[in-house]
């Protein structure tokens, strides 16, 4: 009778093992898939007129454009100073948690992935409070000669 319910047991772990096995193989082979595309694809990640927090964007400003990429690289634990933009701008959060702190204490914490448009001409804050440095790439819609970014120190922050 032992070698029965042992033997049952055996095949029906082996049946079990079967189809992990297969569910396994079948992942494996769609991320071998999708990691040797053979046709060109795009996804739209954003299209808005808003910044993060539902305000509308600013018109173009009148003159030569200088677009600008930046790349920010912001330590666990480390918070940016209260600051605000004069130009448009959107980016990418490639690695970590970013969250992004309005003076009237609206917040917006971005993920890995996530697209983001900041806010112009409302202050505000972010800060890393993951787990791994953030990566950031950031786009600007500026004019020559405009800051990125204006501080301001009058501010401490909490």
């Amino acid at each position: 009778v032992c070698k029965t319910i042992i033997f049952e047991f055996m095949t029906t772990i082996s049946k079990w093992l079967a189809v992990v096995a297969i569910l396994c193989s079948a992942n494996v082979a769609k991320a071998i898939d999708d990691n040797s595309a053979t046709e060109i694809t795009k996804t739209e990640l954003l299209r808005t007129s808003q910044s993060w927090n539902g305000e509308e964007l600013p018109n173009y400003p009148q003159g030569k454009p200088e677009l600008v990429a930046m790349k920010y690289i912001i330590p666990v634990g480390h918070k940016l100073d209260w600051h605000h933009h004069v130009a448009m701008n959107h980016g990418v959060l490639v690695q970590g948690e970013l969250t992004i702190i309005g003076l009237d204490g609206q917040t917006k914490t971005l993920h890995e992935g996530d697209v983001v448009v900041e806010m112009v001409d409302s202050v505000h804050y972010g800060e890393n409070r993951g787990t791994k440095p953030i990566v950031l790439y950031m786009f600007y819609i500026s004019q020559e000669g405009l800051p990125l970014s204006v501080p301001h120190p009058e501010m401490q922050m909490k």
